[in-house]
């Protein structure tokens, strides 16, 4: 006879199996749910289009004189153009990452100097969601985010950009279609009327075309190299100064401004007349190259009987400096820098419209999804601009937003703020003393600081929260703080003094973010320096180490009897910078014993069974360390 125990295991076996089909049947129902057949598929097809550097006003349409885009003001007038569309992070490679995932810089916290974007982010990724759907999915261009897995996106794709092997035009002048070497510009252009011609007839498309156009070739004398088809672009024409070039207006940035990349490459590009008449004219006719692209594959639309049933999104992945406040690129918080080009043009929606909202390039993923019949996942920050596509009278009553440039790079100084209709707040992360409020509605070129106008005081507290508030809610899950910080081997310094005037400092490094590959610790004279990240009395820069223990104090010898405060961040196990930990306050002792030995925590208020096997002081000191518990 079988035992009554084994028999219930056996049951609770099958069962289990039982319902692991179940939920596997669900699941593919679910999937196949949102896939039509393919028979009476009619979902529209999607070209996305990315320009790269290319500012909001930079269009005909926009009422700049020296923008020649014909295709792109028809496509303006025949759709719904969003003359607020915002880059929340205004640089290519943080910004393409909000693209396809549809969040935040504060969330994915990928830059340039980070690993590959977090495959946890990328599982609903745009174009990953919408090959789920059914979609047949493709990308030609400069993808700008490090990810190895292109194949669970795409169906088919060509990542490339400029070739920075060259310092010369050959930078845009590699690829070859036939045995003609051509500009990138027309490259990608192929390629998009090479995919229109064999994309699959049974099956919707969403096609992303990521134009490196008109990114300046960084590494060249002569920065901007066009296609000679465009070189009648003002051609007789002088190009006016830009707007606030005087010196006043340089002089009023932050130092770290003045001194790093943004002025660097000003001298590169417009610090003489005769280079800023090139470069200006070199970057009008860059972009009037790939108005010349869009013209090609819309007419090979037209030719496949596709244009009818085929959207087109259009937008720049930031902003872009043309010499105003003499300087140059795009990194910062002005709206020079964050505001681009974006339009939608539905050809199944007749309501041409201006939209005044705010669009952001976190809301791309919700509105291809939501033109392509796909639920959102809730993952993603933003939201979808379908309703205000194609009804005129929608909102979706967005007030604040957050915007930022997290890249800790030594040229380029981080700053962080939102922005409303009528305000704008921002500061440097690594000196938060340093802000900047503008009043958008009466002086929309950022003129005139309020931060210290008494009148707008009350402004300043409520969006200096707003930022706090956004920076809270939309902080990344995978990356932690910090925690267990010790001076001198004591973690409750409150109650002990420390003995050394030269102490060593240590933390737990989070679970969350799997291992450490550098920090930085501040140390300051006041709780409030602290707070605006400000380490006055010492600050370690960033250190290229994963020691988390018996960090050696390198500032000036402290005073006995003094309050002091600390606090420490590290870059991860991909190198993404994480956030600051929470303060320690520490005194060196006057007069005592104090503390200096991993052997002496029994007198700390910490009981031995508070600390974990996870602590960094294991790691370092072992176990035996804490023999005397």
């Amino acid at each position: 006879m079988i035992p009554f125990n084994n028999i219930i295991a056996i049951i609770m076996t099958k069962l289990k199996i039982v319902l692991a089909l179940v939920i596997g049947l669900l699941i593919g129902l679910s999937i196949k749910a949102q896939i039509p057949n393919a028979k009476t598929d009619k979902r529209p097809n999607i070209i996305f289009i990315v320009t790269d550097d290319h500012r909001w006003d930079a269009t005909g349409y926009s009422g700049n004189k020296l923008a020649h885009t014909p295709e792109m003001d028809k496509l303006s007038k025949s759709g719904v153009v969003f003359n607020n569309a915002i880059a929340t992070t205004p640089i290519c490679a943080a910004s393409r990452a909000s693209i396809f995932s549809g969040l935040y810089e504060r969330t994915h916290k990928y830059t340039f100097q980070s690993g590959d974007m977090k495959d946890e982010y990328m599982q609903n990724a745009y174009p990953r969601v919408l090959r789920e759907s059914g979609y047949h999915t493709a990308f030609f261009g400069k993808f700008g985010v490090k990810y190895k897995h292109l194949d669970q996106l795409y169906d088919e794709y060509d990542d490339y950009d400029r070739n920075d092997a060259y310092p010369d035009r050959r930078g845009y002048y590699y690829k070859k279609i036939g045995k003609d070497t051509v500009h990138l510009t027309r490259y990608t252009g192929q390629h998009a009327i090479d995919f229109i011609n064999s994309a699959p007839k049974d099956k919707p498309f969403c096609l992303q075309l990521s134009f490196s156009a008109p990114h300046a070739h960084d590494g060249a004398k002569e920065q901007y190299f066009w296609d000679k088809e465009t070189d009648f672009v003002l051609q007789n024409t002088a190009i006016p100064d830009p707007i606030m070039g005087e010196d006043s207006y340089f002089n009023k940035l932050p130092q770290a401004v003045k001194d790093g990349f943004s002025r660097l490459r000003w001298t590169w590009r417009f610090d003489t007349p005769e280079k800023y008449q090139r470069m200006v004219k070199g970057y009008y006719r860059m972009i009037a190259g790939v108005d010349l692209e869009i013209t090609k594959i819309r007419k090979e639309l037209e030719k496949k009987g596709l244009a009818d049933n085929t959207i087109i999104i259009l937008m720049g992945d930031n902003g872009y400096f043309l010499g105003e406040r003499q300087i140059a690129d795009k990194w910062l918080m002005y709206d020079t820098s964050i505001r681009v080009p974006l339009i939608v043009y539905d050809p199944r929606v007749k309501n041409h419209k201006e939209v005044n909202e705010m669009a952001l390039n976190i809301d791309i993923a919700p509105t291809i999804a939501a033109l392509a019949g796909v639920k959102q996942p809730q993952s993603w920050n933003g939201r979808s601009l379908k309703p205000l596509v194609e009804n005129s009278k929608s909102s979706i009553k967005r007030d604040t937003i957050l915007i930022e440039h997290l890249w800790e790079f030594k040229n380029i100084p981080p700053s962080e703020g939102v922005r409303t209709k009528e305000w704008k707040y921002f500061r440097y992360v690594n000196d938060k003393s340093l802000e900047e409020l503008y009043n958008l509605k009466t002086d929309p070129n950022e003129k005139i600081n309020l931060v210290n106008d008494k009148k707008h005081q009350k402004v300043l507290a409520n969006l200096r929260k707003k930022c706090d508030e956004l920076i809270s809610k939309y902080r990344d899950p995978y990356s932690g703080f910090p925690t267990g910080l010790t001076t001198d081997f004591i973690r409750n310094t409150d109650a002990v003094q420390v003995k050394s005037g030269v102490p060593n400092f240590a933390w737990i490094v989070p679970e969350q973010a799997v291992g450490q590959t550098a920090y930085q610790i501040l140390v300051a004279s006041s709780q409030a320096n602290l707070d605006k990240n400000i380490g006055d009395v010492w600050n370690s820069q960033e250190v290229r180490e994963n020691k988390s223990t018996n960090i050696a104090y390198k500032g000036t010898i402290l005073k006995p009897g003094v309050n002091y405060f600390w606090k420490v961040r590290i870059w991860d196990n991909i190198n993404r910078t994480g956030e600051y930990s929470k303060t320690q306050t520490f005194q060196v002792a006057k007069t005592g014993i104090g503390m200096s030995t991993p052997n002496q925590l029994q007198k700390e208020s910490i009981k031995p069974n508070e600390l974990k096997k996870t602590d960094s002081y294991f790691v370092d000191f072992g176990k035996d360390a804490f023999a005397t518990l």
